[in-house]
């Protein structure tokens, strides 16, 4: 798929972000019109120098409205002080070090503990710092977000599968691991593994976040099912999801095996009430 087809799919995600499936309304994101609320883009890294600058110039570029929190692992190639400097160029940038790799759910939930601190913020992205999400869909899911909780960017909305570069095994990994997500958890999400998503600070804030334990791909899930349990309102947007040029894959045994049991956790819980509570 080349550079014109990606960008026709980004524009594609733009053009039909209001017609997104809930399950719930809960009214508009700024009641009384207010539009001066901002958004925080978290973007955990480790070893990611090569991508980070271009990244934050281009997520920052799309809306007046966007910061950005780089949550650093202590990157032994030196991101966390590339992410350092371009924070002194901008308060729009801000960075949390953390010591060491501790996993992609922890450096969520500690960007979601910071943001959550500062009442600015009316919501929160999740998003990848390897440009498998293009900063072109931002937009879409600001506006998504008006009318919905939670809103997921889907690489496999209503079916259509919109994945570029993945080989065949992995792409039917994936897939296959979102069928088994939706008969085991009964949340019926397209791409409940996706990490390209937007959470209303009300969500994060109902979440009791020390409770959360899932660390690599399992994360996702959880925090979908347990926003679901909670009777909050999940919209889908199409995304293009393009796999990673620069760096290596997060991708291991362990977080495949914790997705699998992780799972059986979660209805587990949400039938016992845990998660609704």
């Amino acid at each position: 798929m080349n550079a014109e087809t990606v960008a026709a799919f980004a524009t594609m995600a733009r053009r039909i972000s209001g017609e997104q499936r809930a399950v719930k309304r809960n009214g508009p994101l700024f009641p009384g019109g207010q539009e001066d609320g901002r958004a925080l883009v978290i973007v955990p890294t480790y070893n990611e120098r090569t991508n980070l600058e271009r990244l934050v110039s281009q997520v920052l570029q799309q809306s007046d409205r966007i910061d950005v929190l780089v949550v650093d692992d202590n990157s032994p190639d030196g991101t966390g002080q590339l992410a350092d400097r371009l924070s002194a160029g901008t308060p729009r940038v801000q960075v949390l070090h953390r010591p060491g790799k501790a996993g992609l759910g922890k450096a969520y939930l500690a960007g979601f503990a910071w943001g959550l601190a500062r009442p600015q913020y009316d919501c929160f992205f999740e998003m990848d710092a390897d440009f498998s999400h293009e900063p072109a869909h931002l937009p879409a899911f600001l506006e998504a977000i008006r009318s919905a909780d939670l809103v997921l960017g889907s690489r496999y909305d209503q079916g259509k599968v919109t994945v570029v570069n993945w080989p065949i095994t992995r792409l039917l990994l994936s897939y296959g691991a979102n069928i088994y997500a939706r008969w085991v958890t009964g949340v019926r999400l397209d791409d409940a593994t996706g990490g390209f998503k937007c959470f209303r600070r009300s969500v994060l804030a109902a979440i009791d976040l020390a409770d959360v334990r899932s660390n690599g791909y399992a994360f996702q899930i959880e925090m979908s099912v347990r926003a679901s349990a909670k009777g909050f309102s999940i919209a889908q947007i199409p995304i293009v999801f393009t796999d990673r040029t620069e760096g290596q894959s997060k991708m291991s045994g362990h977080i495949v095996r914790e997705a699998i049991f992780m799972c059986w956790r979660l209805r587990w819980w949400t039938l016992t009430g845990r998660l609704a509570r």
